[in-house]
C-alpha cells in the first residue's frame, strides 16, 4: 500500500469497513474532545496539527474543541482544568508542563472517566501509569529528533572539530528540554564548541523577540559556524537575525524545526541548511483517533514517532504544495 498520506475520507471509509455490522452512525458521533494545539491560531507551527485534528473530528463526528496556549505550559494546565470542568469524552494534551505538574489532573480525570493522551512533547511516567486506559502519545522522539538535526547540520556544513556553534532551547522544560538536549550533544559529539542560550517565556511565546537576542549573539561571536534550534516558530525567524547581523546565506550553518511559512523561504534562500519536519499534521489527526478508539473499543495508548527525517533545501520543493494546503 503507497503509504503517503491518508485522506479523511478514505479513513473514514476504512473505519465504516471495519465497524460492526449494521452500524450506520460515525464510530466517534456525540463525543466531545477538547485537544490542546500548541501555539496561536493559524501560525505555521500549530496550522497543520489544527487541520489534522479537524479532519479526524469530521471523519469521527466528533466535537472537537481546539485550545491554544502560546506554548505557555501553565497555561496548558489552566486548559486542562477548563477542559475536565467541562467533562467531555477525551482531553489531548501536550507534555511541555511535565509529567509532575499533570499527575494530579490527570489522575483526578481518569478517575471520573476522560479518557486522556497527548501529543508533540511525550509524558513517560503518565504514559506509563495510564497507556492502558488510552493515553498514547503522537510525536517526535525528542532526543532522537534533536540528535538527527544536530547530527544533519554537522553534514551539511561539513563542520569540523573546534568550530563554534550555538544552541537556543528550551532545555529548562522536563521532557520537553530532551529535543534541544540531542541537538546540543549531536554538535558536541562532533567536537564543536557550543553555547547555550535558554529560550525565555517571552521568546516562547512570540519568536519575533528571538531576533535582537540572536544577532546581539553573532555581534558577539562573529566567529560561529552553526547554530540550532529545536523551536518552530523560532526557526522562521533565525534567518531575519543572520540577516541583521551582516551575514550571507549560508555563512553560518542553521538547523531547526517545522515547515512554517518563513523556514520554507529559508530553505529555498539558503539561509537554512536542515529542518527536523515532525508530520504536525499527524500530531493533530493521531491523538483524535486514540481518543475515539479508546472511549468506544477500550483501545490502550500507542505511541506513535511523526517525525524521523529531515528537509533541506534540495529537498523542499516537492513538500510545498503540501505545506500550502496546511497538511505540512
Amino acid at each position: 500500500m503507497n503509504q503517503g498520506i491518508l485522506s479523511a475520507a478514505a479513513f473514514t471509509a476504512l473505519l465504516f469497513a471495519v465497524s460492526p455490522a449494521g452500524a450506520q452512525e460515525k464510530l466517534g458521533e456525540g463525543m466531545t474532545i477538547y485537544m490542546q494545539m500548541g501555539g496561536n491560531p493559524g501560525d505555521g507551527a500549530t496550522l497543520p496539527r489544527t487541520n489534522g485534528a479537524k479532519a479526524a473530528a469530521d471523519a469521527f463526528g466528533v466535537n472537537l474543541v481546539e485550545q491554544y496556549s502560546g506554548w505557555l505550559p501553565e497555561q496548558m494546565l489552566n486548559h486542562f482544568r477548563e477542559a475536565q470542568a467541562a467533562d467531555p469524552d477525551c482531553i489531548v494534551i501536550m507534555g511541555h508542563p511535565g509529567s509532575g505538574a499533570f499527575a494530579d489532573l490527570v489522575a483526578e480525570a481518569e478517575g471520573r472517566g476522560i479518557v486522556v493522551t497527548s501529543g508533540n512533547a511525550p509524558l513517560t511516567e503518565l504514559f506509563e501509569d495510564y497507556q492502558a486506559n488510552g493515553f498514547g502519545y503522537a510525536g517526535v522522539e525528542l532526543y532522537a529528533g534533536g540528535w538527527l538535526t544536530g547530527k544533519s547540520m554537522v553534514d551539511a556544513g561539513g563542520l569540523q572539530a573546534g568550530d563554534k556553534a550555538l544552541v537556543y532551547g528550551l532545555l529548562a522544560e522536563a521532557e520537553r528540554g530532551q529535543s534541544d538536549r540531542g541537538l546540543k550533544e549531536a554538535l558536541e559529539d562532533a567536537g564543536l564548541e557550543v553555547d547555550y542560550i535558554e529560550i525565555s517565556p517571552e521568546v516562547n511565546q512570540d519568536a519575533s523577540l528571538a531576533v535582537p537576542i540572536l544577532t546581539s549573539y553573532l555581534a558577539s561571536n562573529p566567529d560561529v559556524k552553526a547554530m540550532g534550534t529545536q523551536h518552530g516558530n523560532v526557526t522562521s525567524f533565525m534567518p531575519k537575525a543572520l540577516a541583521d547581523a551582516g551575514k550571507q546565506p549560508g555563512e553560518v550553518i542553521v538547523g531547526g524545526i517545522d515547515l512554517v511559512p518563513a523556514t520554507i523561504d529559508g530553505l529555498e534562500d539558503g539561509w537554512i541548511s536542515v529542518v527536523l519536519d515532525q508530520q504536525l499534521y499527524l500530531q493533530g489527526f493521531l491523538p483524535v483517533t486514540q481518543c475515539v478508539l479508546s472511549r468506544k473499543y477500550g483501545f490502550t495508548g500507542l505511541s506513535i514517532n511523526t517525525g524521523s527525517g529531515v528537509v533541506t533545501p534540495e529537498t523542499i520543493g516537492k513538500l510545498i504544495p503540501l505545506i500550502e494546503a496546511g497538511i505540512r
